[in-house]
């Protein structure tokens, strides 16, 4: 039996990257999914994609910063397939600035998505998770809850409140036989990525695909991960094999917090370079 069979999952932002692959992860292991996204085109295609293999999905469109989209999508779960298991938090944002040229509105949209909208799906699932035998909520944050970069005060902001609120919910959640979790991945090929490449690859004087290879470098494993690498991991927290893991933050991240930026003169030596993945231009999640 697949790790995930009978069971009904919710996945936000699951009609791009990250999060598009968590619902291809647990569709592959037998979960039914409801896939959110903020338009509802990407958000039916994820859903074609899962039926067409075989496995059943349904599709949910709206800001998730609104109540009515996570009351929406727990319903469709329980009228569709008869109940909640499985919540994967996935969608998110980026805003660019240092606290001084971050504008109250930028923060306020940022924190809306990245964390009020975690709180309102986590607020409209856990009463129907509540209920499952084996109920498990899997946030996706970032490194940069740990370590930042420079001018993304809001962002890393929302996600360090993210691995907080993984911790209080895995406490409050446990007398309920549920098991909330989160990922804190690092670079990772999605569209967001992408699109930041995009906007900062002119004024380097590089090629957006060159910018991706020099963040990659940053990572131990000398590149940035595929989608598909983090979805397995979110469905592996999730499921069964990860029954007695609550209020853990993991990194995703091809250790690239594993390494400390004073280096040895002239690198590591590498006896070849390391793999080459194609990329990954079509999922969705916000993240």
């Amino acid at each position: 039996m697949r790790e995930h069979e009978g069971r009904v999952a919710l996945v936000t932002g699951g009609s791009m990257g990250i999060g598009k692959a968590a619902a291809l992860a647990l569709a592959r292991q037998g979960s039914a999914v409801v896939i959110h996204g903020l338009e509802l085109g990407p958000a039916e295609t994820t859903a074609k994609e899962i039926i067409a293999l075989g496995g059943e999905a349904f599709p949910v469109a709206g800001p998730i910063d609104d109540p009515e989209t996570s009351l929406a999508a727990v319903e469709i779960a329980v009228e569709r397939f008869g109940g909640l298991d499985t919540l994967v938090t996935s969608a998110g944002m980026q805003r660019y600035g240092d606290v001084p040229s971050t504008s109250r509105v930028e923060w306020e949209a940022v924190f809306g998505v990245n964390v009020t909208g975690v709180f309102l799906a986590a607020r409209a699932a856990l009463p129907v998770i509540r209920k499952s035998e084996e109920g498990a909520v899997v946030i996706v944050a970032s490194v940069q809850a740990t370590a930042t970069q420079d001018q993304v005060a809001a962002y890393t902001a929302s996600k360090g409140a993210l691995v907080s609120l993984t911790r209080s919910m895995a406490v409050d959640e446990a007398p309920y036989g549920v098991r909330v979790n989160c990922v804190s991945p690092g670079s990772v090929d999605t569209p967001m990525l992408r699109a930041t490449a995009r906007l900062f690859a002119e004024p380097s004087g590089q090629s957006a695909e060159e910018l991706i290879a020099h963040w990659g470098s940053a990572h131990a494993l000398g590149r940035v991960a595929r989608p598909e690498e983090v979805g397995e991991v979110i469905s592996f927290l999730a499921g069964v094999r990860a029954s007695f893991v609550t209020g853990a933050e993991l990194r995703v991240d091809g250790g690239l917090t594993a390494r400390l930026a004073a280096g040895i003169p002239g690198g590591p030596v590498r006896p070849d370079p390391p793999p080459s993945y194609p990329s990954t231009r079509n999922g969705e999640s916000d993240d």
